[in-house]
């Protein structure tokens, strides 16, 4: 009779690669919400137009966009 107390080894849902694309997906993401920030006025009688830059209105939510489109890459990628 053989002496089974080895423990099974525990697999993860994804590769490594998969967590690793992930993770920058989860930066991009982070970044593109690092960008949108700020552009506020400290008097709130006077209107600041800096809400409306380039950086806020179009960089950023696209950043943000592809972040989240490099996380759905991640989770899709087939394992080998």
């Amino acid at each position: 009779m053989k002496n089974n107390t080895e423990t099974p080894k525990q697999e993860f849902l994804f590769d490594t690669i998969n967590y690793k694309i992930l993770l920058i997906g989860i930066a991009v993401i982070a970044l593109g919400f690092i960008l949108m920030s700020g552009g506020g006025s400290d008097n709130p009688n006077v209107f600041n137009e800096k809400v409306f830059n380039f950086r806020r209105i179009r960089l950023a939510p696209t950043t943000v966009l592809i972040g989240f489109g490099i996380t759905i890459y991640s989770i899709f990628k087939k394992s080998k």
